[in-house]
């Protein structure tokens, strides 16, 4: 599961009031909830695109922080994927993930992961490199 922040200044709920309603715009129909950290997060246990086996996202709250988006996505083994003739739609799966990261965070891919870099070069408990 991977956490995402929101643009300094923005609120998860502000860019996506209907979180479950745009989950299901991207990627299929809600069938359920999941606990996470305190927090229901949706799950599309038969999404739409089928280079996906499941997809896990909603808000995780933090008391005296901003909410994060948090989001598993659960895919296929590309060679499964190929072999079934659905190479077309790993495209799609990507732009999919990248265009509901971008809407939900204000965030580009590029942000995106330079902000987890930052976190685990501040994180005490990462290992250090020793080359």
């Amino acid at each position: 599961m991977k956490e995402y922040k929101m643009r300094r200044g923005e609120y998860l709920e502000e860019r996506m009031p209907d979180l479950e309603a745009e989950i299901e715009d991207y990627f299929g129909e809600v069938s359920g909830t999941e606990e996470y950290k305190g927090s229901d997060l949706y799950v599309v246990a038969d999404p739409d695109n089928p280079v996906f086996e499941r997809i896990t996202a909603g808000a995780v709250e933090y008391s005296g922080k901003k909410d994060k988006l948090a989001v598993d996505f659960e895919e296929r083994p590309a060679e499964e994927v190929i072999a079934d003739g659905d190479a077309e739609a790993a495209a799609d799966a990507v732009d999919a993930k990248n265009d509901f990261l971008l809407e939900a965070t204000g965030r580009d891919a590029k942000s995106r992961r330079d902000s987890m870099k930052r976190a685990v070069e501040d994180d005490p408990d990462a290992p250090d490199d020793v080359a």
